[in-house]
C-alpha cells in the first residue's frame, strides 16, 4: 500500500481503539493473507488450466468427441472466499460443444427438486457434402454404417454415450486419460508432479512443486442451457446414487457473475467477502453447508446498501448474517436465490421460467424432519 493508505489504515485503527477494534483487526489479518493467496493460486490454476486445455483441443479437432470451450473458474475461491482459506479446491467448469453432425438436446426435470437432474440427449445432424460443402465428409445420417465405420474410434455415441444420452462417467474417463497423455507436453510439467484423483463425475488433479505445496484443481463438465448462465453439470449431486446419465442443474456461472457484479458496485474497503469466509470456516464441521450461507450473504448483499458493509461494521455486519439464517431455520425456509427473485442484476442471463417460478426452499428437508430441524436449531445456538 501506498503512504495515503497507510495513513488512513492508522487513523482507522485509532478509532477502532476499543475491544470490538481489537477483534476487526484480529478478524482483518486472519482473513487477509489467505485471501491473497487465493487470489494468487487462482492466477496459476486459470492459466494452467487455460494451457491444458489448449492441449485437449488440439488433440480432438478433428475427432466426433465433445469440443471442450474454455474454463470457467467457479465457486467459493474464485468468488473471492473459501471456508478452507488457502487450501481450497480450485473448481472450473469446462463447457461442452457438440461436434460437427451432432447437437446436444438437453431434457429438463420438471419435479422442482434439488439439485434439479436432467438429461443431455445425442441427436445427429445431416452433414452431406452437398447441404455443407465439406470434402470427405459422411454423413451419420445417410451414410450411418459407413460414416460410423470410418470414425469408430472418436464416435461420441459410440464412446461416450449410453443409448442416446451423455454419460458422465464416460466423459471424465476420457478427459482424465486425455490430460495424462498430454501433460508432458505442458510447461508447468517440469514445476509440478501431477497426480490423477480418483473421481468417477470429473477430473480431479493434485499439483506438487517442489518445495511439497499442492494445489487442488477440479474440472467438472458442463451444457449451457440456452445462452443462459446456468448449465447443466457433472458436478456430484447429494443423492446416494446418480445415475450416470444424469446430469445436474448447476448455478455455480450465475453465481460468479453475481459476486463480480458486486464487486464492481462496492466501494473498495467493503468487507463482505471476509465476512462471509469468517463465517463459513466457523460453519465448517458443523450440519450446516457453506452453499446455504453463500445463499444468506446473497440475499444480504442484494437488499443491505454496500456502503453499509465497511471495516467498521464488520461486526454488525457478521450479526446480520446470522441473524439471518435464525430466522431462517426458524421459519424452515431458505429461498434459492435465482428462482421467483425480481432483483437479480440485469446482467446475469437465466431462463424464462425462472424468473416465474415459485421460490425453491433449501430447507425443505426441515420441514420434512423435526428431528433435524431441532438439531439445527441446538447446533446454531452453540455456534
Amino acid at each position: 500500500p501506498d503512504s495515503s493508505d497507510e495513513k488512513e489504515q492508522e487513523e482507522e485503527e485509532s478509532e477502532d481503539s476499543g475491544d470490538e477494534g481489537c477483534l476487526v483487526r484480529m478478524f482483518s489479518k486472519r482473513v487477509q493473507w489467505s485471501v491473497q493467496s487465493m487470489a494468487y493460486r487462482r492466477q496459476v490454476v486459470e492459466e494452467l488450466v487455460g494451457g491444458l486445455l489448449a492441449v485437449l483441443q488440439e488433440r480432438s479437432s478433428n475427432s466426433f468427441f465433445p469440443l471442450l470451450q474454455p474454463a470457467i473458474g467457479v465457486g467459493s475461491a474464485f468468488e473471492g472466499w473459501s471456508p478452507c482459506g488457502h487450501d481450497a479446491v480450485y473448481r472450473l467448469l469446462v463447457p461442452m460443444k457438440p461436434p460437427h453432425g451432432h447437437a446436444f438436446h438437453l431434457e429438463l426435470d420438471t419435479a422442482g427438486q434439488m439439485p434439479a437432474k436432467n438429461c443431455v440427449r445425442v441427436e445427429l445432424e445431416c452433414t452431406c457434402t452437398r447441404d455443407q460443402h465439406v470434402e470427405n465428409m459422411l454423413c451419420f445420417i445417410h451414410h450411418p454404417e459407413e460414416a460410423l465405420q470410418r470414425n469408430l474410434d472418436s464416435s461420441l455415441l459410440s464412446n461416450l454415450c449410453t443409448g442416446f444420452y451423455l454419460n458422465v462417467e464416460k466423459i471424465a474417463h476420457w478427459f482424465q486419460n486425455l490430460v495424462i497423455s498430454a501433460w508432458g507436453e505442458m510447461p508447468e510439467s517440469r514445476r509440478y508432479s501431477m497426480q490423477v484423483l480418483p473421481s468417477s463425475r470429473s477430473c480431479k488433479l493434485q499439483l506438487t512443486n517442489v518445495s511439497g505445496k499442492s494445489l487442488l484443481v477440479e474440472m467438472v463438465f458442463g451444457v449451457q442451457q440456452s445462452n443462459s448462465d446456468i448449465f447443466l453439470s457433472s458436478q456430484t449431486t447429494e443423492a446416494i446414487f446418480t445415475p450416470s446419465t444424469m446430469w445436474a442443474e448447476s448455478y455455480a456461472v450465475a453465481e460468479l457473475k453475481f459476486f463480480r457484479h458486486v464487486a464492481r458496485q462496492a466501494p473498495h474497503d467493503t468487507f463482505y467477502l471476509k465476512c462471509l469466509q469468517l463465517c463459513a470456516g466457523s460453519l465448517v464441521g458443523t450440519g450446516f453447508s457453506s452453499y446455504a450461507l453463500k445463499t444468506v450473504m446473497m440475499h444480504l448483499l442484494n437488499t443491505t446498501p454496500l456502503s453499509s458493509w465497511s471495516r467498521r461494521e464488520f461486526l454488525g455486519r457478521l450479526q446480520d448474517i446470522m441473524r439471518y439464517l435464525r430466522g431462517c431455520l426458524e421459519k424452515k425456509r431458505l429461498d434459492h436465490f435465482f428462482f421467483g427473485n425480481e432483483n437479480v442484476p440485469e446482467d446475469i442471463i437465466l431462463p424464462t421460467v425462472f424468473q416465474a417460478a415459485q421460490p425453491l426452499n433449501l430447507f425443505q428437508r426441515l420441514v420434512q424432519d423435526p428431528a433435524a430441524h431441532a438439531e439445527a436449531l441446538r447446533e446454531f445456538q452453540e455456534l
